[in-house]
Protein backbone atom coordinates (compact mmCIF):
# COMPACT_ATOMS: atom_id res chain seq x y z
CA UNK A 1 0.00 0.00 0.00
CA UNK A 2 1.62 3.57 -0.85
CA UNK A 3 2.56 5.44 1.73
CA UNK A 4 1.01 9.07 2.19
CA UNK A 5 1.44 10.32 5.80
CA UNK A 6 4.70 11.74 6.54
CA UNK A 7 6.51 9.09 8.75
CA UNK A 8 6.90 11.58 11.56
CA UNK A 9 2.92 11.68 11.95
CA UNK A 10 2.28 7.99 10.68
CA UNK A 11 4.93 7.12 13.91
CA UNK A 12 3.38 9.92 16.18
CA UNK A 13 -0.13 8.84 15.82
CA UNK A 14 0.39 5.00 16.22
CA UNK A 15 2.52 5.95 19.66
CA UNK A 16 0.15 8.24 21.29
CA UNK A 17 -3.36 7.22 19.75
CA UNK A 18 -4.00 5.29 22.95
CA UNK A 19 -3.26 7.68 25.55
CA UNK A 20 -5.32 10.37 23.10
CA UNK A 21 -8.05 7.84 23.51
CA UNK A 22 -7.85 7.27 27.10
CA UNK A 23 -7.63 10.82 27.31
CA UNK A 24 -10.56 11.98 25.13
CA UNK A 25 -8.61 14.64 22.89
CA UNK A 26 -5.97 15.42 20.39
CA UNK A 27 -3.64 17.74 20.41
CA UNK A 28 -4.77 20.83 19.58
CA UNK A 29 -1.00 21.60 17.65
CA UNK A 30 -0.94 18.38 15.70
CA UNK A 31 -4.39 19.04 14.22
CA UNK A 32 -3.34 22.68 13.19
CA UNK A 33 -0.38 21.17 12.10
CA UNK A 34 -2.24 19.06 9.63
CA UNK A 35 -4.42 21.25 8.49
CA UNK A 36 -1.45 23.63 7.72
CA UNK A 37 -0.03 20.91 5.69
CA UNK A 38 -3.29 20.25 3.60
CA UNK A 39 -3.61 16.70 5.21
CA UNK A 40 -7.07 17.27 6.88
CA UNK A 41 -9.14 17.89 3.26
CA UNK A 42 -6.38 16.64 0.60
CA UNK A 43 -8.75 17.03 -2.16
CA UNK A 44 -9.27 21.07 -1.51
CA UNK A 45 -7.59 22.50 -5.20
CA UNK A 46 -4.29 24.01 -5.71
CA UNK A 47 -5.11 27.35 -6.54
CA UNK A 48 -6.38 27.51 -3.25
CA UNK A 49 -3.64 26.08 -1.61
CA UNK A 50 -4.70 22.45 -1.27
CA UNK A 51 -2.72 19.21 -2.02
CA UNK A 52 -5.43 18.54 -4.75
CA UNK A 53 -5.59 14.84 -4.41
CA UNK A 54 -7.55 12.41 -6.06
CA UNK A 55 -9.93 10.49 -4.61
CA UNK A 56 -8.01 7.02 -4.44
CA UNK A 57 -4.78 8.65 -3.11
CA UNK A 58 -6.88 10.72 -0.58
CA UNK A 59 -8.46 7.61 0.50
CA UNK A 60 -5.31 5.48 0.93
CA UNK A 61 -4.14 8.55 3.05
CA UNK A 62 -7.74 8.59 5.74
CA UNK A 63 -6.69 4.25 5.56
CA UNK A 64 -3.57 5.24 6.59
CA UNK A 65 -4.83 7.55 9.41
CA UNK A 66 -7.62 5.18 9.97
CA UNK A 67 -5.69 2.37 10.97
CA UNK A 68 -3.23 4.45 13.34
CA UNK A 69 -6.23 6.43 14.86
CA UNK A 70 -9.77 6.80 13.85
CA UNK A 71 -10.47 9.50 15.98
CA UNK A 72 -7.86 11.50 13.98
CA UNK A 73 -9.45 9.79 10.70
CA UNK A 74 -12.78 11.26 12.13
CA UNK A 75 -11.59 14.75 12.47
CA UNK A 76 -10.23 14.26 8.56
CA UNK A 77 -13.75 13.02 7.65
CA UNK A 78 -15.42 16.37 9.22
CA UNK A 79 -12.65 18.56 7.98
CA UNK A 80 -13.41 16.96 4.29
CA UNK A 81 -16.87 17.06 4.48
CA UNK A 82 -16.54 20.69 5.07
CA UNK A 83 -14.44 21.44 2.72
CA UNK A 84 -16.40 19.69 -0.19
CA UNK A 85 -19.66 21.37 1.03
CA UNK A 86 -18.04 24.91 0.81
CA UNK A 87 -16.12 23.81 -2.74
CA UNK A 88 -19.42 22.32 -4.06
CA UNK A 89 -22.04 24.71 -2.65
CA UNK A 90 -20.08 28.05 -2.32
CA UNK A 91 -19.49 30.23 -5.25
CA UNK A 92 -16.19 31.60 -6.59
CA UNK A 93 -15.76 34.46 -3.87
CA UNK A 94 -16.99 32.00 -0.91
CA UNK A 95 -14.31 29.49 -1.83
CA UNK A 96 -11.16 31.55 -2.18
CA UNK A 97 -12.47 33.23 0.85
CA UNK A 98 -12.77 30.13 2.95
CA UNK A 99 -10.98 27.21 1.35
CA UNK A 100 -7.17 28.81 2.20
CA UNK A 101 -8.57 28.85 5.71
CA UNK A 102 -9.13 25.22 5.69
CA UNK A 103 -5.81 24.50 4.35
CA UNK A 104 -4.27 27.19 6.37
CA UNK A 105 -4.38 25.46 10.41
CA UNK A 106 -7.96 26.48 10.78
CA UNK A 107 -10.35 23.63 11.72
CA UNK A 108 -14.08 23.15 10.97
CA UNK A 109 -16.72 20.62 11.58
CA UNK A 110 -20.01 20.25 9.65
CA UNK A 111 -23.22 20.28 11.55
CA UNK A 112 -26.32 18.74 10.33
CA UNK A 113 -28.01 16.08 13.12
CA UNK A 114 -30.04 17.25 14.83
CA UNK A 115 -32.42 15.71 18.31
CA UNK A 116 -35.20 14.68 15.88
CA UNK A 117 -33.03 14.29 12.71
CA UNK A 118 -30.89 11.78 12.17
CA UNK A 119 -30.68 9.18 9.33
CA UNK A 120 -33.62 10.51 7.88
CA UNK A 121 -32.85 14.68 7.93
CA UNK A 122 -35.89 15.80 6.55
CA UNK A 123 -36.75 16.34 10.80
CA UNK A 124 -34.06 19.33 10.69
CA UNK A 125 -35.33 22.05 12.27
CA UNK A 126 -32.91 24.67 12.05
CA UNK A 127 -33.95 27.94 11.03
CA UNK A 128 -31.31 30.31 8.26
CA UNK A 129 -33.23 33.64 8.60
CA UNK A 130 -33.01 36.82 6.53
CA UNK A 131 -31.83 39.78 8.48
CA UNK A 132 -31.40 42.86 6.69
CA UNK A 133 -27.21 41.94 5.55
CA UNK A 134 -27.28 39.12 7.84
CA UNK A 135 -28.60 35.63 8.72
CA UNK A 136 -29.91 34.54 12.29
CA UNK A 137 -28.77 30.73 13.08
CA UNK A 138 -31.03 29.13 15.49
CA UNK A 139 -31.13 25.52 16.39
CA UNK A 140 -29.71 22.77 18.36
CA UNK A 141 -27.06 20.08 16.33
CA UNK A 142 -25.99 16.89 18.13
CA UNK A 143 -23.01 14.72 17.47
CA UNK A 144 -20.92 17.42 15.72
CA UNK A 145 -17.94 15.54 15.08
CA UNK A 146 -14.74 17.63 15.60
CA UNK A 147 -16.81 20.72 16.99
CA UNK A 148 -15.07 20.90 20.32
CA UNK A 149 -11.99 21.39 17.67
CA UNK A 150 -13.67 23.99 15.35
CA UNK A 151 -13.35 27.14 14.44
CA UNK A 152 -16.29 26.76 11.43
CA UNK A 153 -19.32 25.32 11.82
CA UNK A 154 -20.83 24.53 8.58
CA UNK A 155 -24.50 24.36 9.63
CA UNK A 156 -27.28 22.80 7.47
CA UNK A 157 -30.92 24.42 8.04
CA UNK A 158 -34.18 25.50 6.68
CA UNK A 159 -34.17 29.10 4.90
CA UNK A 160 -37.17 30.78 3.19
CA UNK A 161 -38.96 27.78 1.15
CA UNK A 162 -35.78 25.55 0.77
CA UNK A 163 -32.68 25.29 3.09
CA UNK A 164 -28.92 26.27 3.21
CA UNK A 165 -25.81 25.44 4.56
CA UNK A 166 -24.10 28.54 6.30
CA UNK A 167 -20.67 29.21 7.85
CA UNK A 168 -20.58 29.98 11.33
CA UNK A 169 -17.53 30.73 13.52
CA UNK A 170 -17.57 29.08 16.73
CA UNK A 171 -16.72 32.68 18.45
CA UNK A 172 -19.95 33.54 17.25
CA UNK A 173 -22.20 35.22 20.10
CA UNK A 174 -24.78 32.54 20.62
CA UNK A 175 -22.67 29.63 19.87
CA UNK A 176 -22.42 27.06 22.46
CA UNK A 177 -20.77 23.62 21.96
CA UNK A 178 -21.15 21.10 24.98
CA UNK A 179 -18.52 17.49 24.43
CA UNK A 180 -20.42 14.61 24.48
CA UNK A 181 -18.89 12.70 27.71
CA UNK A 182 -17.37 9.15 27.18
CA UNK A 183 -18.55 8.20 23.93
CA UNK A 184 -18.10 4.31 22.85
CA UNK A 185 -15.71 4.95 20.02
CA UNK A 186 -13.64 7.39 18.65
CA UNK A 187 -13.10 9.00 21.99
CA UNK A 188 -10.76 11.79 21.38
CA UNK A 189 -12.89 12.94 17.74
CA UNK A 190 -14.08 16.32 19.33
CA UNK A 191 -18.22 14.74 19.26
CA UNK A 192 -20.48 17.85 21.02
CA UNK A 193 -23.71 19.00 21.15
CA UNK A 194 -23.98 22.45 19.34
CA UNK A 195 -26.58 24.78 20.60
CA UNK A 196 -27.18 28.49 18.09
CA UNK A 197 -29.04 30.74 19.69
CA UNK A 198 -29.88 33.39 16.84
CA UNK A 199 -26.29 33.78 16.04
CA UNK A 200 -25.70 36.48 13.42
CA UNK A 201 -23.56 35.77 10.71
CA UNK A 202 -23.21 37.96 6.96
CA UNK A 203 -25.67 37.21 4.26
CA UNK A 204 -22.44 36.13 2.29
CA UNK A 205 -21.38 33.12 4.65
CA UNK A 206 -24.62 31.43 3.31
CA UNK A 207 -22.98 29.05 0.51
CA UNK A 208 -24.65 29.52 -2.78
CA UNK A 209 -27.12 32.20 -1.58
CA UNK A 210 -29.60 29.80 -0.21
CA UNK A 211 -32.44 27.75 -1.77
CA UNK A 212 -31.99 24.14 -2.67
CA UNK A 213 -33.35 21.84 -1.37
CA UNK A 214 -32.14 19.87 2.03
CA UNK A 215 -32.26 16.53 0.21
CA UNK A 216 -29.47 17.93 -2.29
CA UNK A 217 -27.81 20.15 0.30
CA UNK A 218 -27.21 17.10 2.50
CA UNK A 219 -26.43 14.61 -0.04
CA UNK A 220 -23.08 16.43 -1.12
CA UNK A 221 -22.03 16.77 2.15
CA UNK A 222 -22.70 13.13 3.01
CA UNK A 223 -21.44 12.04 -0.13
CA UNK A 224 -17.94 12.63 1.08
CA UNK A 225 -18.14 11.70 4.18
CA UNK A 226 -19.20 8.47 3.39
CA UNK A 227 -16.25 8.20 0.75
CA UNK A 228 -14.43 8.90 3.58
CA UNK A 229 -15.59 6.74 6.16
CA UNK A 230 -15.15 3.61 4.14
CA UNK A 231 -11.55 4.62 3.17
CA UNK A 232 -11.48 4.99 7.20
CA UNK A 233 -12.74 1.48 7.77
CA UNK A 234 -10.27 0.11 5.22
CA UNK A 235 -7.57 1.36 7.94
CA UNK A 236 -9.57 -0.51 10.72
CA UNK A 237 -9.97 -3.92 9.28
CA UNK A 238 -6.13 -3.63 8.17
CA UNK A 239 -4.90 -2.51 11.96
CA UNK A 240 -6.97 -5.77 12.89
CA UNK A 241 -5.37 -7.95 9.87
CA UNK A 242 -1.57 -6.79 11.15
CA UNK A 243 -2.56 -7.41 15.38
CA UNK A 244 -4.16 -10.64 14.63
CA UNK A 245 -2.02 -12.04 12.40
CA UNK A 246 1.48 -10.52 13.67
CA UNK A 247 -0.21 -12.41 17.54
CA UNK A 248 -1.33 -15.74 15.22
CA UNK A 249 1.85 -16.14 14.41
CA UNK A 250 3.94 -15.81 17.82
CA UNK A 251 1.36 -16.92 20.16
CA UNK A 252 1.32 -20.61 20.91
CA UNK A 253 -1.07 -23.78 21.76
CA UNK A 254 -0.51 -27.01 22.25
CA UNK A 255 2.88 -27.20 21.38
CA UNK A 256 2.28 -25.14 17.61
CA UNK A 257 1.46 -20.89 16.81
CA UNK A 258 -2.42 -20.50 17.01
CA UNK A 259 -1.92 -19.38 13.36
CA UNK A 260 -1.74 -23.29 12.50
CA UNK A 261 -4.81 -24.23 14.42
CA UNK A 262 -7.57 -24.55 11.44
CA UNK A 263 -10.56 -22.52 13.72
CA UNK A 264 -7.94 -19.44 14.22
CA UNK A 265 -6.68 -20.06 10.37
CA UNK A 266 -10.23 -19.62 9.36
CA UNK A 267 -10.66 -16.56 11.18
CA UNK A 268 -7.20 -14.89 9.62
CA UNK A 269 -8.85 -15.78 6.14
CA UNK A 270 -11.99 -13.86 6.92
CA UNK A 271 -9.98 -10.82 7.84
CA UNK A 272 -8.12 -11.08 4.62
CA UNK A 273 -11.26 -11.66 2.94
CA UNK A 274 -12.77 -8.29 4.39
CA UNK A 275 -10.21 -5.94 4.54
CA UNK A 276 -9.57 -6.83 0.37
CA UNK A 277 -13.43 -6.77 -0.28
CA UNK A 278 -13.84 -3.24 1.42
CA UNK A 279 -10.23 -1.70 -0.18
CA UNK A 280 -11.93 -3.05 -3.61
CA UNK A 281 -15.10 -1.37 -2.99
CA UNK A 282 -13.50 1.62 -2.02
CA UNK A 283 -10.89 1.87 -4.72
CA UNK A 284 -14.59 1.21 -7.18
CA UNK A 285 -15.69 3.86 -5.45
CA UNK A 286 -13.64 6.22 -5.91
CA UNK A 287 -12.53 5.56 -9.47
CA UNK A 288 -16.23 6.61 -9.92
CA UNK A 289 -16.06 9.72 -7.76
CA UNK A 290 -12.81 10.78 -9.84
CA UNK A 291 -14.63 10.23 -13.49
CA UNK A 292 -17.83 12.32 -11.65
CA UNK A 293 -19.80 8.99 -12.85
CA UNK A 294 -23.67 9.07 -12.73
CA UNK A 295 -23.43 6.47 -9.88
CA UNK A 296 -20.50 8.15 -7.86
CA UNK A 297 -22.65 8.73 -4.97
CA UNK A 298 -24.61 5.11 -4.84
CA UNK A 299 -20.97 3.64 -5.48
CA UNK A 300 -20.09 5.56 -2.09
CA UNK A 301 -23.02 4.22 -0.56
CA UNK A 302 -21.89 1.01 -1.61
CA UNK A 303 -18.28 1.22 -0.10
CA UNK A 304 -19.40 2.59 3.01
CA UNK A 305 -22.04 0.04 3.69
CA UNK A 306 -19.42 -2.66 3.06
CA UNK A 307 -16.24 -1.22 4.95
CA UNK A 308 -18.28 -0.22 7.91
CA UNK A 309 -20.02 -4.02 8.07
CA UNK A 310 -16.60 -5.52 7.66
CA UNK A 311 -14.75 -3.25 10.29
CA UNK A 312 -17.41 -4.14 12.90
CA UNK A 313 -16.75 -7.29 12.72
CA UNK A 314 -13.72 -7.82 12.16
CA UNK A 315 -13.01 -5.91 15.29
CA UNK A 316 -15.16 -8.68 17.18
CA UNK A 317 -12.96 -11.41 15.00
CA UNK A 318 -9.52 -9.48 16.60
CA UNK A 319 -10.43 -9.60 19.85
CA UNK A 320 -11.23 -13.01 19.83
CA UNK A 321 -8.10 -14.03 18.10
CA UNK A 322 -5.69 -12.12 20.68
CA UNK A 323 -7.94 -13.15 23.63
CA UNK A 324 -6.49 -11.55 27.29
CA UNK A 325 -4.51 -9.57 24.94
CA UNK A 326 -7.58 -7.84 23.32
CA UNK A 327 -9.85 -7.82 25.71
CA UNK A 328 -7.65 -4.34 27.72
CA UNK A 329 -9.24 -1.11 27.04
CA UNK A 330 -6.43 -0.15 24.63
CA UNK A 331 -4.34 -1.10 21.97
CA UNK A 332 -5.39 -1.10 17.99
CA UNK A 333 -7.52 -3.64 18.19
CA UNK A 334 -9.74 -2.97 21.57
CA UNK A 335 -9.98 0.55 19.86
CA UNK A 336 -11.24 -1.00 16.78
CA UNK A 337 -14.20 -3.00 18.61
CA UNK A 338 -15.26 0.30 19.38
CA UNK A 339 -14.50 2.76 16.88
CA UNK A 340 -16.07 0.30 14.12
CA UNK A 341 -19.15 0.35 15.48
CA UNK A 342 -19.56 4.04 15.18
CA UNK A 343 -18.45 3.19 11.36
CA UNK A 344 -22.08 1.46 11.26
CA UNK A 345 -23.95 4.44 12.13
CA UNK A 346 -22.34 7.63 11.21
CA UNK A 347 -22.69 9.15 7.73
CA UNK A 348 -25.94 6.80 7.11
CA UNK A 349 -26.92 3.65 9.30
CA UNK A 350 -26.39 0.25 7.87
CA UNK A 351 -30.39 0.10 7.68
CA UNK A 352 -30.24 3.36 5.69
CA UNK A 353 -27.60 2.19 3.30
CA UNK A 354 -29.49 -0.97 3.10
CA UNK A 355 -32.71 1.14 1.98
CA UNK A 356 -30.99 3.41 -0.08
CA UNK A 357 -29.05 0.23 -1.90
CA UNK A 358 -32.26 -2.19 -2.70
CA UNK A 359 -34.27 1.01 -4.07
CA UNK A 360 -30.72 1.54 -6.83
CA UNK A 361 -31.39 -2.57 -6.89
CA UNK A 362 -34.63 -1.90 -8.53
CA UNK A 363 -34.08 0.90 -10.44
CA UNK A 364 -31.21 -0.89 -12.33
CA UNK A 365 -32.60 -4.55 -12.20
CA UNK A 366 -33.14 -4.49 -16.34
CA UNK A 367 -29.22 -3.66 -16.18
CA UNK A 368 -26.67 -6.39 -17.60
Amino acid sequence: MPEILPAEYDTLLAEHADTWDAAGELPHDLLRELGKRGLLCAQVPTVHGGLELDSGTNGELTAQVGARCSSTRSVMTSQGMAAWAIQRLGDPEQRATFLPDLVGGQLAAVAMTERDAGSDLSGVATEITLDGDTVLVTGAKRWTTAATYADLLVVFGRHDDGAAAVVVPTTAPGVTIEPVPTPLGCRAAGHAHVDLDRVRVPVRNVLGGGGPSLALLVTTALAYGRMSVAWGCVGILRACLRASTEHAARREQGGKPIAGHQLVARQLADLYVAERAATLACEHASARWDARSPDMVMAGVLAKYTSARHAAAAGATAVQILASWGAADSGPVARAFRDAKLMEIIEGTNETCQLLLAEHALTARSLP
